[in-house]
């Protein structure tokens, strides 16, 4: 390996390093959100330490094909080192400012879906919903209507056809009547008894 390739190892690694001392802030800021949940946060730390290397492994094997050398460590940990020390405070006011403001504009487009698209569409199905009942009940009473119409000279029909028939037959018929009556009293009482009971 060169020097000059030597040289560039070193200027990326410590690059590098800085970078995971930024990647690592944000990584510990948002890991209240899964700390609670044990194989959450086993599975967050595994994968984000597996990444990392596989990320600055890549990036070593594009400069010098990945040859690892003492100081190659040695520059991460120079970058990680700067990091702490310069600007660690600086970032970690940064970070909270980005989330802020994008926890602001979260909000935001939240209140203003809910106000410029589900409020209206709510609304619209709430009108419908009104709209179609009461068609259905209009309907339903013209239909009703029509049926009184219909049946009440059938009714006159049907009793003066009754008030020519013999007494005999008129009684038998009384009777008759009498009895489907008494079966649908104690039906209708039975089915209330079964709804009690089920209660």
């Amino acid at each position: 390996m060169t020097l000059d390739v030597q040289f560039m190892t070193m200027i990326v690694m410590v690059i590098s390093g800085f970078y995971l001392g930024i990647i690592q802030e944000t990584f510990r800021r948002f890991q209240p959100h899964w700390k609670e949940n044990r194989f959450l946060r086993y599975f967050m730390e595994i994968t984000f330490w597996l990444s990392q290397v596989l990320l600055l492994f890549y990036v070593l094997f594009r400069v010098n094909a990945g040859e690892l050398r003492f100081y190659v460590f040695l520059a991460l940990l120079l970058g990680f080192a700067a990091y702490q020390a310069l600007a660690a405070h600086a970032y970690k006011r940064l970070l909270e400012y980005v989330i802020r403001v994008i926890a602001a504009c979260y909000h935001f487009l939240e209140k203003l879906i809910q106000t410029l698209i589900i409020t209206p569409v709510k609304y619209l199905i709430q009108l419908v919903i009104t709209l179609i009942l009461f068609v259905v009940q209009l309907v339903i009473s013209i239909l009703l209507f029509i049926a009184k119409v219909i049946i009440f000279p059938i009714k006159w029909v049907i009793y003066l056809i009754y008030r020519l028939l013999p007494k005999s037959i008129q009684n038998f018929l009384h009777k008759t009547a009498g009895f489907y009556s008494t079966i649908k009293n104690i039906c209708k009482k039975g089915l209330e008894y079964l709804k009690f009971k089920r209660r």
